[in-house]
C-alpha cells in the first residue's frame, strides 16, 4: 500500500511536470493521446465482446450483477446483502465523533429487526449480521488544510511545512485517542512518511511556479486515506473484522476534464465530467477483495454466522484510466458511496449528515423547513443541481439501474428514520397520457412540490438584438463559445423576436464568459449586428421549486410568482424545465433567503408566518393588542394556518429585537422584555434597518404610537415591502405631501397600508366606505358620532352628573386620548374626518374642518406640567369652569326635547368638513347613541330613502387593538391568500 501511495505521488509530479514543460501544445498533443492509449491498454483489460466504441455507453448501464463477482456481492456466504454508509467531514469532526461512527456502524453491521409485514408467520424477526461499507471523507477541515499547503508552497516551504506538519498531528492526536499503540503504530509510520512525500511534491511546485490540479487532487486525497485509516483503528480495536481500502485501488473513473481540479468548496452542481468505469473497478474490487481483504480476515470462512465484515473505503478520490490519481471533486464522497453500492450490489446506501434528511428548504434560511419522507431520485437529482447541499447531485446515478434506495439520516438523531430516495418519476409523455390538467389546490391536502432550493452567487450574461443573425444561429454560437471556455451554464432563456438570449452562469464564471461572447461575436459587434453584450454586476441567485406532482397542475407557477410578487422580490429571469418537475427563477442575491421563505410558506410547507414590530408596546393600545396575540395564538394556528411572529417591541424610549429576526417570547408585560438587558434605547434608523434585512417574506409594522415623527417612516417602510397598520391618525391625516407619499409607496410596492382602527376603532367604517365606491356607489354625505369619549360624556351628563365629572368618568374607563384635550378640543374628530374625506377623494387638511372646540382658549392653550395622571387632574380641575354653561346648554336642548350630541359632517357635494356640538331629536340617528358607541350614517345614491348606518362600541383601548388585530388578520389572509 504504502509503494502505491508513493507511485501515485511520483505520477502526479511527472504529469505536472510534462504539462509544464510542454514544448508546444500542438507537439504535445499527439504526444498525450498516445501515451494515454497505451496506459489504457496496458492498464485494463476489458471483456473481448466490448468494443472501444461501445465501451462508454456500457460503462453507463452494465448491471452489477453482470460484472461482480458473487464472492464480493455475498461475502461469506452470508444472507444479507452490502449495505453502505457514508459520513462526511462534520460526522468525523474529533474523536468522539470517530467513535459515534464507529459504533453506529457496528450497531448497523449487527442487524436489525425486520418489519412484521416481511416475514410468513407475521412475527418480527432479526436480519442476521449485514456485511457493511463505510465510506469517510476527510476529518472536518482537512481538505482546506492541505489546499493551503499547496498554495503557501509557492510562496513559503515553511509555511507550508508548518500547515503540513499541524493537519498531521491533529490527525495523529485523534488516531492516539481510539486505539493503542499496537494498533496506531504503523498507521502513524505511514502517515508521517505520506507527509514527507507530500513536502517533496510541493517543492517542485516552486520550480514551475503554478499548481497543476493533478497535483492539488492527490495531496487533498490523504485527507481521506488518514481519515479511513483512523475509523479502521478504532474498529480494529474493538475487535471487529475490518479493512480499509483506498479507493485509488479499485474506482476507475474517466474524466472528460482532466484538468478540472477540485471544484469550489460547498459546490454540489458538478462532478467535473467524472465517468465511472464500472467493468474496469469490479476487476480491481475483486482484485483487492481477494487480497487484502483475505490478509485483513474480512474474507474468510473462519468469520462466525453471527458477524459480518466491515470495510472502510475512502470517498472523494479515484484513479484515471491512464493511472493517474484524481478525485470526484468536491463534495464528491457521496458519490464515492452510490458507485461503491452498485459495485457492491448493495441493498441501500445511508448518507449520514447532521440534518434530519433531505428537507423542504435550508433550514439556516427557511426555519420552519422540515425533513421529506421520501423522494424519487429525479426529484433529488433536481434539488442537488439547484444547490441543495445535503446530496451531490452525480450520486443518484450509480443507484438508479438496480433501483438502490438512498436513505438521508442524522449521525446525531440515529432513531430518526429521515429521507428515503427510490424510483423513477414518471416520464411527461406517460403523464400526458394518464391524466388532465386541473388546479393543484383542488387536491385536498395534495402539494404539488417537494421542496425549495437555491444557487447563490450567479450572475446573467445577456446577447441583444442580434435578429440579423438569426435566432438559430445565434444559440448555436453563443452556446458554442461557452462550451469552448468551459462555462458552466445553469438556465438558458431566449427571446426569438429579438434573437436575444440571457444565460445563468456562477458569479466567479462571469468574466470568462463574456469574453467568450464578445470573442465569439466581435464583428457582429463592430458593425453593430448585435447591440451588445452585458454582464449584471451585482450578485444574484436562482430559486427553485422541484417536485414530480407539478406536472399537468395548473396554478403552482402562479403561486409561485404570487408569492415573490407578495414579498416585493423582483423576478429577473424566469425558466421550466421540459420534465414540468421544477420552475426556477433569478433573483437579487439579498432577496434569495426572503423568497425562499415565500414559496415554502406559498405551498403550505409550513404556516403562513407574519414577522410583527409593536412600535408603542407599552401603552394602553399596544399592551392590548399583544394581549390580544397571545391569547388568540394558538387558535390563529389551527384555523388560519396563520403564524404571528412579534419580532421587536418598543416603548417611547427603549426597543427589543429578536437576535437574526427570530420571534421574541412574548408576554403580557412588555416592560418586562423592556427592561432586561438585551433592550437597546430607541433607535429609528436602526429599527428600519432590521425591518428591512428581515428575510421574512411577511412583515408588518403596527403604530401605536400616534407620532408624527413615526409616520415620516411609514414610505420607507412600505418601499422596503413591509406592511404598515396606524391606529393613529398622524398618517392618515397628517401633511398632504407626507399622506400622497405614502399612498403612492402602497401602490409601487403592493403592499399594505391598513387604518381602519384610527376612525372607527374596531367599527368597519372605512371597509364600508371602500366597497361603496368600489362598487359604484356615489356617496354624498357621511354624518354620524367619531368620538367615544364624547359620546360618553353626553351621554353620561345630566342635572346630577356634570360635565367635568362625566368627563373624569370617561378618563377612567379609557375612552379618552391620552392627551384629553385633543378629545374636547375637537381636534381628535377633525382628524377622523379629514381620514374619511380623503378616502372621498377630497384634499382636505385638518385645517379646512370646521370645529367646534368644547374648551375656552384659557384650557386649550395652557401648559400643564408633570406626569401624564397629574396633567390629567390638572385639565379636570379647570374644566369645573365649565360645568355651569354646559349644563345650560344642556336644559336648553333637553327642553325642547333633544339631546346633545357631537356631531360631524362630510359633505361632498360642497366640499364642507365640520364638527360641532348640536341637540338632535328622537329621528335623528344619534339620538340613541350609547355610552361606549361610534355612528356613521353613509347617505349615497343607493341609500335615498334611509342612510347605511355602522353603529357599535368604539371606546376603549380593548375594542381599538381588536380592530388593530381585524387589520393585521386582513393582511394575513391577504399572504394566505397569494399563496
Amino acid at each position: 500500500m504504502r509503494l502505491y501511495n508513493r507511485s501515485f505521488l511520483a505520477i502526479a509530479l511527472s504529469a505536472c511536470c510534462v504539462s509544464a514543460f510542454a514544448p508546444s501544445k500542438h507537439q504535445h498533443a499527439t504526444k498525450s493521446a498516445v501515451s494515454q492509449s497505451s496506459a489504457a491498454q496496458s492498464t485494463f483489460q476489458s471483456p473481448s465482446f466490448l468494443t472501444n466504441n461501445l465501451r462508454n455507453n456500457f460503462q453507463l448501464s452494465v448491471a452489477t450483477s453482470e460484472i461482480c463477482a458473487s464472492s464480493v456481492t455475498r461475502p461469506n456466504d452470508i444472507a444479507n446483502p452490502w449495505e453502505v454508509h457514508k459520513f462526511g467531514g462534520a460526522s468525523l469532526a474529533d474523536a468522539g465523533l470517530y467513535r459515534t461512527v464507529g459504533e453506529l456502524l457496528i450497531t448497523e453491521s449487527s442487524g436489525r429487526l425486520m418489519p412484521a409485514d416481511d416475514s410468513e408467520d407475521g412475527e418480527q424477526k432479526h436480519s442476521g449480521p449485514i456485511p457493511t461499507m463505510a465510506i469517510v471523507s476527510a476529518r472536518a477541515g482537512m481538505t482546506d488544510q492541505l489546499v493551503a499547503v499547496v498554495d503557501s508552497a509557492l510562496l513559503d516551504m515553511n509555511a507550508a511545512e508548518s500547515a503540513l506538519t499541524k493537519a498531521v498531528e491533529t490527525q495523529l492526536s485523534i488516531l492516539k485517542e481510539l486505539a493503542p499503540p499496537t494498533i496506531t503504530d504503523e498507521i502513524e509510520e505511514r502517515m508521517l512518511k505520506d507527509a514527507k512525500d507530500i513536502l517533496s511534491v510541493v517543492q517542485s511546485l516552486r520550480m514551475i511556479r503554478s499548481v497543476p490540479p493533478s497535483v492539488m487532487e492527490v495531496v487533498t486525497g490523504f485527507g481521506e486515506i488518514w481519515s479511513a485509516q483512523t475509523l479502521y483503528a478504532y474498529l480494529k480495536h474493538k475487535g471487529v473484522k475490518t479493512a480499509w481500502l483506498d479507493a485509488r485501488d479499485v474506482l476507475i473513473v474517466r474524466s472528460e476534464k482532466a484538468n478540472a481540479g477540485l471544484g469550489d468548496k460547498g459546490s454540489s452542481s458538478s462532478t467535473g465530467g467524472v465517468t465511472p468505469l464500472y467493468v474496469e473497478s469490479a476487476l480491481k474490487m475483486e482484485e483487492w477483495w481477494n487480497g487484502v481483504g483475505k490478509k485483513e480476515g474480512v474474507n474468510s470462512e473462519d468469520i462466525p454466522p453471527t458477524e459480518a465484515p466491515i470495510v472502510i473505503a475512502t470517498g472523494f478520490v479515484a484513479t484515471s484510466d491512464s493511472g493517474v490519481p484524481t478525485t470526484l471533486k468536491r463534495s464528491g464522497s457521496d458519490y464515492s458511496a452510490t458507485i461503491f453500492a452498485k459495485l457492491t450490489d448493495s441493498a441501500r446506501v445511508t448518507m449520514w449528515k447532521n440534518t434530519d434528511g433531505v428537507y423542504t428548504a435550508d433550514p439556516r434560511r427557511v426555519p420552519e423547513a422540515f425533513s421529506i419522507d421520501s423522494l424519487k431520485y429525479d426529484e433529488a437529482m433536481e434539488l442537488a443541481y439547484f444547490g441543495a447541499q445535503v446530496l451531490h447531485p452525480s450520486a443518484m446515478e450509480p443507484c438508479i439501474d438496480g433501483n438502490i434506495p438512498v436513505y438521508v439520516r442524522n449521525i446525531f438523531n440515529p432513531d430518526f428514520k429521515g429521507t428515503v430516495i427510490q424510483g423513477r418519476c414518471t416520464s411527461l409523455s406517460e403523464t400526458n397520457k394518464a391524466g388532465k390538467v386541473v388546479n393543484w389546490r383542488s387536491k385536498q391536502g395534495e402539494i404539488p412540490i417537494k421542496g425549495i432550493t437555491s444557487v447563490d452567487g450567479v450572475s446573467l450574461l445577456t446577447l441583444e438584438g442580434a435578429s440579423v443573425i438569426g435566432g438559430a444561429q445565434v444559440a448555436e454560437r453563443f452556446m458554442g463559445s461557452m462550451a469552448g471556455a468551459g462555462i458552466d451554464v445553469l438556465m438558458v432563456t431566449q427571446a426569438s423576436a429579438e434573437s436575444s438570449i440571457t444565460i445563468v452562469v456562477p458569479e466567479n464564471m462571469g468574466q470568462a464568459a463574456l469574453r467568450a461572447a464578445q470573442s465569439t461575436f466581435e464583428l457582429e459587434l463592430s458593425r453593430s449586428n448585435v447591440n451588445g453584450i452585458s454582464l449584471t454586476d451585482k450578485s444574484l441567485a436562482i430559486v427553485a421549486i422541484v417536485g414530480e406532482g407539478m406536472a399537468l397542475q395548473s396554478g403552482v407557477s402562479a403561486t409561485f410568482m404570487s408569492s415573490l410578487a407578495k414579498a416585493n422580490v423582483n423576478i429577473r429571469v424566469i425558466a421550466q424545465g421540459s420534465s414540468e418537475r421544477q420552475v426556477a427563477v433569478v433573483v437579487d442575491g439579498d432577496d434569495a433567503s426572503r423568497a425562499l421563505r415565500a414559496a415554502h410558506m406559498a405551498f403550505t410547507l409550513s404556516q403562513t408566518m407574519v414577522s410583527v414590530t409593536v412600535l408603542g408596546a407599552t401603552g394602553k393600545l399596544g399592551s392590548a393588542l399583544i394581549r390580544q396575540l397571545n391569547e388568540q395564538r394558538e387558535s390563529l394556528s389551527k384555523k388560519m394556518n396563520l403564524s404571528i411572529c412579534v419580532n421587536a417591541v418598543s416603548s417611547s424610549k427603549k426597543m427589543i429585537m429578536g437576535k437574526d429576526g427570530k420571534c421574541l417570547v412574548t408576554t403580557s408585560d412588555v416592560n418586562e422584555m423592556l427592561d432586561s438587558d438585551e433592550a437597546t434605547g430607541l433607535d429609528m434608523h436602526a429599527l428600519t434597518m432590521a425591518l428591512k434585512a428581515d428575510v421574512n417574506p411577511h412583515r408588518v409594522v403596527i403604530d401605536c404610537t400616534n407620532d408624527d415623527s413615526v409616520a415620516d417612516y411609514y414610505a420607507q417602510w412600505l418601499n422596503s415591502g413591509a406592511n404598515v397598520i396606524s391606529p393613529g391618525r398622524r398618517a392618515g391625516a397628517g401633511p398632504m405631501d407626507r399622506y400622497k407619499e405614502i399612498r403612492e409607496a402602497v401602490s409601487s410596492n403592493s403592499v399594505e397600508w391598513q387604518y381602519e382602527s384610527s376612525v372607527g376603532s374596531s367599527l368597519p367604517v372605512l371597509s364600508t366606505l371602500r366597497d361603496l365606491l368600489q362598487t359604484g356607489d356615489d356617496v354624498q354625505l357621511l354624518r354620524g358620532c367619531l368620538s367615544g369619549t364624547m359620546a360618553y360624556v353626553f351621554r353620561t351628563m345630566d342635572e346630577n352628573t356634570s360635565f367635568s365629572e362625566a368627563v373624569r368618568q370617561a378618563v377612567e374607563k379609557d375612552f379618552a386620548e391620552n392627551n384629553i384635550r385633543e378629545d374636547l378640543s375637537g381636534v381628535d374628530a377633525a382628524r377622523k374626518v379629514v381620514v374619511l374625506a380623503r378616502e372621498l377623494g377630497m384634499d382636505v387638511s385638518v385645517e379646512d374642518v370646521v370645529v367646534e372646540s368644547l374648551l375656552t382658549d384659557e384650557i386649550r392653550n395652557k401648559e400643564y406640567t408633570g406626569t401624564r395622571e397629574e396633567i390629567n387632574a390638572a385639565i379636570l380641575e379647570d374644566l369645573k369652569s365649565l360645568d355651569e354653561p354646559m349644563l345650560k346648554r344642556w336644559k336648553e336642548e333637553s327642553d325642547n326635547g333633544r339631546l346633545l350630541r357631537y356631531k360631524f359632517y362630510v359633505d361632498v357635494a360642497t366640499g364642507i368638513c365640520q364638527c360641532k356640538l348640536e341637540g338632535v331629536d328622537n329621528k335623528d340617528t344619534l339620538y340613541r347613541l350609547r355610552e361606549n358607541e361610534n355612528l356613521i350614517a353613509f347617505e349615497t345614491s343607493r341609500y335615498t330613502t334611509s342612510p347605511l348606518i355602522v353603529k357599535g362600541a368604539a371606546a376603549g383601548p380593548e375594542l381599538a387593538a381588536a380592530g388593530m388585530f381585524a387589520d393585521l388578520l386582513r393582511i394575513g389572509r391577504g399572504f394566505s391568500a397569494s399563496t
